[in-house]
Protein backbone atom coordinates (compact mmCIF):
# COMPACT_ATOMS: atom_id res chain seq x y z
CA UNK A 1 0.00 0.00 0.00
CA UNK A 2 1.55 3.27 -1.13
CA UNK A 3 1.26 6.36 1.05
CA UNK A 4 1.56 9.84 -0.35
CA UNK A 5 3.44 12.58 1.43
CA UNK A 6 2.18 16.15 1.14
CA UNK A 7 5.03 18.46 2.19
CA UNK A 8 2.72 21.49 2.38
CA UNK A 9 0.27 19.92 4.82
CA UNK A 10 3.18 18.67 6.93
CA UNK A 11 4.73 22.16 6.92
CA UNK A 12 1.35 23.64 7.87
CA UNK A 13 1.05 21.19 10.78
CA UNK A 14 4.58 21.92 12.03
CA UNK A 15 4.07 25.69 11.78
CA UNK A 16 0.81 25.40 13.69
CA UNK A 17 2.52 23.33 16.38
CA UNK A 18 5.31 25.89 16.76
CA UNK A 19 2.96 28.87 16.95
CA UNK A 20 0.50 27.09 19.21
CA UNK A 21 3.04 26.08 21.85
CA UNK A 22 5.28 29.13 21.85
CA UNK A 23 6.66 30.15 25.25
CA UNK A 24 5.31 33.20 27.06
CA UNK A 25 1.79 34.49 27.59
CA UNK A 26 -0.93 33.30 25.23
CA UNK A 27 -3.06 35.59 23.08
CA UNK A 28 -6.36 36.69 24.62
CA UNK A 29 -8.90 37.88 22.02
CA UNK A 30 -11.03 40.82 23.18
CA UNK A 31 -13.92 43.02 22.06
CA UNK A 32 -14.08 46.61 23.32
CA UNK A 33 -16.95 49.04 22.77
CA UNK A 34 -18.62 52.05 24.34
CA UNK A 35 -22.20 51.70 25.54
CA UNK A 36 -23.68 54.87 27.01
CA UNK A 37 -21.50 56.09 29.88
CA UNK A 38 -19.24 53.05 30.03
CA UNK A 39 -16.79 50.98 28.03
CA UNK A 40 -17.31 47.22 27.93
CA UNK A 41 -14.35 44.89 27.41
CA UNK A 42 -15.08 41.20 26.75
CA UNK A 43 -12.16 38.76 26.76
CA UNK A 44 -12.34 35.10 25.71
CA UNK A 45 -10.78 32.86 28.35
CA UNK A 46 -12.27 29.39 27.76
CA UNK A 47 -11.35 26.69 30.24
CA UNK A 48 -9.76 29.14 32.67
CA UNK A 49 -10.45 28.72 36.39
CA UNK A 50 -12.14 31.96 37.57
CA UNK A 51 -9.84 31.96 40.59
CA UNK A 52 -6.81 32.40 38.32
CA UNK A 53 -8.20 35.55 36.63
CA UNK A 54 -6.60 38.77 37.88
CA UNK A 55 -7.62 42.29 36.80
CA UNK A 56 -5.42 45.18 38.01
CA UNK A 57 -5.36 48.93 37.47
CA UNK A 58 -2.08 50.74 38.07
CA UNK A 59 -2.37 54.40 37.18
CA UNK A 60 -3.71 54.41 33.62
CA UNK A 61 -2.75 50.78 32.85
CA UNK A 62 -5.36 47.99 32.99
CA UNK A 63 -3.81 44.52 33.14
CA UNK A 64 -5.64 41.22 32.73
CA UNK A 65 -3.88 37.97 33.68
CA UNK A 66 -5.20 34.42 33.72
CA UNK A 67 -3.88 30.88 33.73
CA UNK A 68 -5.21 27.74 32.13
CA UNK A 69 -3.77 24.54 33.56
CA UNK A 70 -3.71 21.20 31.79
CA UNK A 71 -6.07 18.54 33.06
CA UNK A 72 -4.25 15.63 34.67
CA UNK A 73 -4.42 12.54 32.44
CA UNK A 74 -1.74 10.23 33.80
CA UNK A 75 -0.91 7.17 31.76
CA UNK A 76 -2.57 8.28 28.52
CA UNK A 77 -1.02 8.39 25.08
CA UNK A 78 -1.93 11.69 23.46
CA UNK A 79 -3.03 11.53 19.83
CA UNK A 80 -3.47 15.27 19.57
CA UNK A 81 -3.42 18.06 22.11
CA UNK A 82 -4.54 21.39 20.66
CA UNK A 83 -6.07 23.25 23.60
CA UNK A 84 -3.40 25.63 24.90
CA UNK A 85 -2.33 25.76 28.52
CA UNK A 86 -0.36 28.46 30.25
CA UNK A 87 -0.55 32.12 31.07
CA UNK A 88 -2.65 34.77 29.34
CA UNK A 89 -1.82 38.48 29.51
CA UNK A 90 -3.28 41.67 27.98
CA UNK A 91 -2.67 45.30 28.91
CA UNK A 92 -4.67 48.39 27.96
CA UNK A 93 -3.89 52.08 28.36
CA UNK A 94 -6.99 53.73 29.84
CA UNK A 95 -6.38 57.42 29.25
CA UNK A 96 -7.83 60.20 31.37
CA UNK A 97 -11.50 59.85 30.44
CA UNK A 98 -12.40 56.87 32.65
CA UNK A 99 -13.22 56.44 36.33
CA UNK A 100 -10.65 53.79 37.30
CA UNK A 101 -12.01 53.60 40.87
CA UNK A 102 -15.32 52.16 39.62
CA UNK A 103 -14.06 49.48 37.21
CA UNK A 104 -15.76 46.11 37.78
CA UNK A 105 -15.29 42.63 36.31
CA UNK A 106 -17.20 39.35 36.08
CA UNK A 107 -16.47 35.95 34.54
CA UNK A 108 -19.17 33.75 33.01
CA UNK A 109 -19.02 30.81 30.59
CA UNK A 110 -15.40 31.45 29.61
CA UNK A 111 -15.85 35.18 28.99
CA UNK A 112 -14.39 37.89 31.21
CA UNK A 113 -16.42 41.13 31.14
CA UNK A 114 -14.80 44.33 32.40
CA UNK A 115 -16.98 47.43 32.82
CA UNK A 116 -15.02 50.70 32.64
CA UNK A 117 -17.16 53.76 33.52
CA UNK A 118 -16.57 57.07 31.76
CA UNK A 119 -15.55 59.80 34.23
CA UNK A 120 -17.98 62.66 34.87
CA UNK A 121 -15.59 65.22 33.39
CA UNK A 122 -15.30 63.20 30.16
CA UNK A 123 -19.05 62.84 29.59
CA UNK A 124 -20.60 64.99 26.89
CA UNK A 125 -22.38 68.05 28.24
CA UNK A 126 -24.43 70.92 26.89
CA UNK A 127 -22.78 74.35 26.89
CA UNK A 128 -25.17 77.26 27.32
CA UNK A 129 -24.81 79.95 24.69
CA UNK A 130 -25.60 83.40 26.04
CA UNK A 131 -26.97 86.08 23.77
CA UNK A 132 -24.74 89.07 23.13
CA UNK A 133 -25.88 92.46 24.42
CA UNK A 134 -28.15 94.42 22.14
CA UNK A 135 -26.58 97.00 19.79
CA UNK A 136 -28.27 99.79 21.80
CA UNK A 137 -26.14 98.96 24.81
CA UNK A 138 -22.90 99.55 22.94
CA UNK A 139 -21.36 103.01 22.82
CA UNK A 140 -20.79 104.46 19.41
CA UNK A 141 -17.37 105.84 18.64
CA UNK A 142 -17.17 108.67 16.16
CA UNK A 143 -13.94 109.81 14.61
Amino acid sequence: MAMSFDPFSELDRLTGDLLHFRPGPKFMPVDLYREGDQYVLSADLPGVDPGSVDVDVDGQLLTIRAQRTAAAHDGVKWLTRERPNGDYLRQFSLGDGVDSEKISASYDNGVLSVIIPVSERAKPRKIEVKAAQAADDHKTLTV
